[in-house]
């Protein structure tokens, strides 16, 4: 079953309030400054990685149960950071992520960009290079 957008922020907003109340019973807020939660975040998606170093692509048949459940986890601690860094900087992550695919999508326009891993800089000096 599909959820609707509205569904799906409900979730985020059900999530950081979680997250409030997790971290207001423990009394971390003084410590869950800007800095701190992007510090966080940026090693627990390196934690995220570490999984994946040394497999060929990384597709789940070359993952074991074990680090299936890992990978979701460090997932899952990504996210928490990210709904908190968000909450503590009144950024509002969907509108965020809406605002980013608009400019992406002018970035990184279909004809220049299908099926090509090249970052956007790129295009130009390709298509300069083929006239």
């Amino acid at each position: 079953m599909d959820k609707t957008m509205l569904e799906k922020i409900q979730d985020l907003q059900q999530l950081r309030d979680r997250l409030r109340l997790f971290t207001a019973e423990r009394e971390w807020q003084q410590f869950h400054t800007p800095k701190n939660l992007a510090s966080a975040l940026a090693v627990e998606a390196a934690e995220l990685l570490e999984p994946f170093q040394w497999l060929k692509s990384g597709e789940s048949e070359e993952l074991s149960a074990e680090m299936q459940t890992a990978i979701r986890h460090e997932m899952a601690d990504v996210l928490n950071y990210l709904v908190m860094l968000a909450d503590r900087l009144q950024v509002d992550l969907i509108a965020a992520a809406d605002e980013k695919i608009q400019l992406n999508a002018q970035k990184y326009p279909i004809q220049s960009a299908r099926g090509s891993a090249q970052k956007y800089t790129e295009f130009h000096l390709q298509q300069e290079s083929t006239s």
